[in-house]
Formats: structure tokens, sequence, C-alpha cells
């Protein structure tokens, strides 16, 4: 299985950037699409962009133009920079992946970090 550890959170006044890194581990063959998702109190987790393997990239209408997903593949590493952050943007940041244990086995997405708290104040 694949362990996900996030980080680079922190608390920022409206307007500030923060990257987040989310970092994978184990044993795998290969790791194709990775998401992000966040998760404000009280709230459902809800995906924040998404990034293929062949870099192709979607993102929350809330985002566009603020956040830009990217990928590592040699480092097996997510990142997400964030910029022009905004109050409502406050929540806990989890990355998950599709993956495969073997190159016959079927696409797993089972695994979550412990996410990461983001704080925007206004």
């Amino acid at each position: 299985q694949v362990q996900l550890v996030e980080s680079g959170g922190g608390s920022v006044q409206s307007g500030g950037s923060l990257r987040l890194s989310c970092a994978a581990s184990g044993s795998f063959f290969i790791i194709s699409e990775m998401r992000w998702y966040r998760q404000a109190p009280g709230k459902e987790r809800d995906l924040v962009a998404c990034i293929a393997r062949a870099g192709g990239t979607l993102y929350v209408d809330s985002v566009k133009g603020r956040f830009i997903i990217s990928r590592d593949d040699a480092k097996n590493t997510m990142y997400l920079q964030m910029n022009a952050l905004k109050p409502e943007d406050t929540a806990v940041y989890y990355c998950n992946v599709d993956y495969k244990l073997n190159s016959w086995s079927d696409l797993r997405s089972d695994s979550w970090g412990q996410g990461t708290q983001v704080t925007v104040s206004s």
C-alpha cells in the first residue's frame, strides 16, 4: 500500500501564499492520477485539484487562477502552490492517489495522508 505524507501547511494572512507537498512512499508499481482535497470544519471533504501522470490538470472553480498543482514523479511527490489565499481556503488539506501494486493489478485509491492544516486570516 502507498503511504502519503502531507506537509507545508500553516497560518497566513489573506493574500498570502503557501506551498503544500505530498510525498508518497511504500511498495507500488506506479502512481497515476494524484489529487488534493480539503475539508473545512463541519463540511465534507471536497476535491480541489488533480493531475494526471501525463500532466493534465483540473481545478475546482474556486481556486482556478490561484492554485497550481504539479508533480515530480522521480520523487513521488505532488505539490500545490496556493497564491492569493482567502479565508474560505481555510481547511485541512489531504492528498490521495491512484496507484497499482503490480503491473497487472487494478488501480487503488485507498490511501490518505494525515492532512495539513491551512489557516487564512482576514
